[in-house]
């Protein structure tokens, strides 16, 4: 049973073993180095973590970052999830609006900081808006691919029984899409909060990746990477969260995965 990684406790063996070996692998590698400065050990990295954590500083720009990235992803599903149901549901309004999302979708919201900091300035506005734009494009393709798996067979069947077109959207497409609208919103939160850094970095006076830069420029690696591990962390709990989420409102895919 110990092996076995398809166990939750196999599962948490497997993963402090893998966590040992990176930790004795990076402290090699940085006894070699013998610069602090260039790649501190993991031990001083350690350090750091709980001088930042004692003092709060890392509660609080996480706090921060945490925040602006709930902020970023409602609104971008506010935007996206309507706007990708429409297109689904209707092809004409799927051919008005396509060509727009796709000229859009291939420029990194890391391109518009320059403009960015013209129009919002050094603030809490900057980031938001370059985390919104993140979270959009993935979950509005992903609504877009759910609500088109819907099985047709059911929407006409609600329209020959006269229902109304926004009980249908509501009680038969939205359901039958929601798999696909959540897994969305796993991508909307991963790509926002791969924005953060760059978004902070330059245009937020408060922040993880504000955090990062500012102890980069004090030479202070292991504060920097500690704020890089918070990143990560706090990265992987938010998928965790959605995953759980996920579980929790659509266990009807769970129960189709482990029977296959």
């Amino acid at each position: 049973m110990i092996g076995r990684a398809d166990t939750p406790f196999g599962a948490a063996v497997a993963y402090v073993r893998t966590m040992v070996v990176f930790i004795v692998v990076w402290w090699a590698v940085s006894a070699w180095t013998s610069n602090t400065v260039l790649l501190p050990s993991p031990f001083a990295v350690i350090a750091a973590f709980v001088e930042l954590a004692g003092d709060l500083e890392l509660f609080k720009h996480a706090g921060i970052s945490l925040g602006r990235m709930l902020l970023s992803l409602g609104l971008a599903s506010l935007l996206a999830l309507p706007l990708g149901i429409f297109m689904g549901l209707s092809r004409l309004f799927d051919a008005l609006v396509d060509p727009v999302v796709e000229l859009l979708r291939p420029i990194s919201g890391i391109a518009w900081i320059p403009l960015a900091l013209f129009i919002f300035g050094i603030g809490n506005a900057l980031p938001v808006f370059i985390m919104t734009y993140a979270a959009f494009f993935p979950i509005v393709l992903g609504t877009i691919a759910g609500v088109r798996s819907v099985d047709r067979r059911l929407i006409d069947a609600a329209r020959t029984m006269g229902v109304p077109q926004r009980t249908i959207i509501n009680r038969v497409v939205v359901p039958a899409a929601l798999p696909s609208m959540l897994v969305a919103l796993r991508l909307g939160v991963a790509s926002s909060w791969t924005a953060v850094v760059a978004a902070e970095l330059i245009g937020a006076p408060s922040g993880l990746g504000y955090a990062v830069e500012w102890y980069r420029e004090l030479l202070m690696t292991p504060q920097v990477m500690a704020f890089i591990a918070t990143i990560g962390v706090l990265g992987h709990l938010s998928d965790r969260t959605l995953r759980a989420l996920a579980e929790r409102f659509t266990p009807w895919t769970s129960d189709a995965r482990s029977a296959s």
